[in-house]
């Protein structure tokens, strides 16, 4: 048997098992995880916020350096 073919095996045969393997039910649309939801919104905005604060910095050091302020 050559490499290949027993790679191309062994790459079925982890893509058959693993789905099985790690879901054990189905995530229930009509009640979601609103913790998980506050986490995920929560850090978002911040991130975002972190990103608007960083190029409001970046755009005054930039005019200041170029004498534009």
């Amino acid at each position: 048997m050559t490499f290949t073919r027993l790679l191309s095996r062994a790459v079925l045969n982890s893509r058959v098992g693993t789905r099985t393997m790690f879901t054990s039910s189905k995530p229930d649309l009509n009640n979601p995880n609103w913790i998980r939801v506050g986490l995920a919104l929560g850090s978002t905005v911040f991130l975002w916020g972190l990103l608007f604060k960083q190029h409001s910095t970046d755009v005054h050091e930039y005019k200041v350096r170029n004498g534009l302020e």
